[in-house]
């Protein structure tokens, strides 16, 4: 591979199967009035040498998922031994369950094939600070098998301040950051893709100009799946709540995206709807877990009825936490 388009894959600053062997990405879709989907597991770090990302890649999870799930642990080397929450349990966002919804905050794309009553979930990267993937609601106007990459005049620039000139065209192969599959949106110029990656890492991370990146093997399994013309949505929401059926109150709270480079995501303050507002304030929630949960953005549901105190697992040392479910 040519030393510039090497780094081209690996920063992916371009405009921009269905499930692994025992770890799916498909849940079944519950009822209208249920968003509380799949269910964490645990899993003990080998003694590989190998970072955090391939520990993710195996569960078909974001790095930021991971990170928000185990805070401290070393996303180059973590610890052989460590035992890590796997965040493989959800709610759904709060948008239609129709074509593609991509929720920008979770850094998660999710694909209701039309008439089943399933959902699949794929980890996703998207545009970094300074080129924020926009919410929208648009189409899939084009789908492009071995698709080629022109670099816009602003992509180039930011190439050449790291010593870097890039062709005008990458050609279509296993050198090209766009991956082997796109799928181009309708919103605008058709500037904003959904493409994979020859790198292998930066799913669940802000790394491209507003493009949306999946892992080869994902974006390969939806572009086969999915019609041209399919609805996609994205929002942006990093609080996420629900009233499940048996009454059980949850929210999800995930970092929010940094506006600037000031902006600490851990700390910075989230917006919160008047519906939100309205489902903390009730004598059915319980504010001191909903407050914990948001100061937390552990990206896992959480349990808040009130009169119904839980423990969030990832809080408790890892040496006291059961066994693993499973270890791949």
């Amino acid at each position: 591979m040519k030393p510039a388009l090497r780094l081209a894959g690996a920063l992916l600053l371009s405009c921009c199967g269905l499930s692994a062997p025992a770890f799916a990405t498909e849940y079944p879709l519950p009822a209208d009035n249920s968003r509380l989907i799949g269910e964490n597991t645990l899993t003990t770090v080998p003694d590989d040498k190998r970072p955090l990302e391939s520990i993710a890649a195996r569960y078909k999870i974001g790095m930021l998922g991971m990170l928000e799930a185990n805070p401290g642990v070393d996303p180059w080397l973590p610890k052989a031994g460590t035992q890590l929450t796997v965040p493989l349990q959800m709610l759904l966002p709060d948008a239609p369950r129709e074509g593609i919804v991509i929720n920008l905050a979770e850094l998660r794309l999710y694909y209701y094939p039309k008439g089943e009553d399933r959902v699949v979930v794929y980890p996703i990267g998207i545009g970094q600070l300074g080129a924020m993937t926009p919410t929208m609601v648009t189409s899939i106007s084009q789908k492009i098998p071995n698709p080629t990459w022109t670099p816009t005049t602003n992509i180039r620039k930011r190439y050449a301040k790291e010593g870097i000139t890039l062709p005008g065209v990458v050609p279509a192969g296993p050198d090209n950051p766009m991956g082997l599959f796109a799928m181009r949106l309708a919103r605008g110029t058709g500037q904003y893709l959904i493409h994979g990656t020859n790198a292998d890492f930066g799913i669940g991370m802000r790394v491209s100009s507003g493009c949306i990146r999946l892992r080869p093997d994902d974006i390969e399994a939806l572009f086969n799946s999915v019609p041209k013309g399919t609805r996609v949505q994205v929002i942006n929401q990093p609080i996420k709540y629900a009233i499940e059926p048996d009454g059980k109150r949850y929210v999800e709270v995930h970092q929010p995206l940094s506006r600037n480079d000031k902006d600490d995501p851990q700390t910075m303050p989230i917006a919160q709807s008047a519906q939100l507002k309205a489902f903390s304030k009730s004598e059915k929630s319980d504010t001191a877990l909903i407050k914990e949960a948001i100061a937390r953005r552990s990206g896992m549901p959480v349990l808040v009825s009130s009169g119904e105190p839980v423990t969030d697992e990832s809080a408790v040392p890892m040496e006291q936490r059961g066994e693993a479910v499973a270890q791949p």
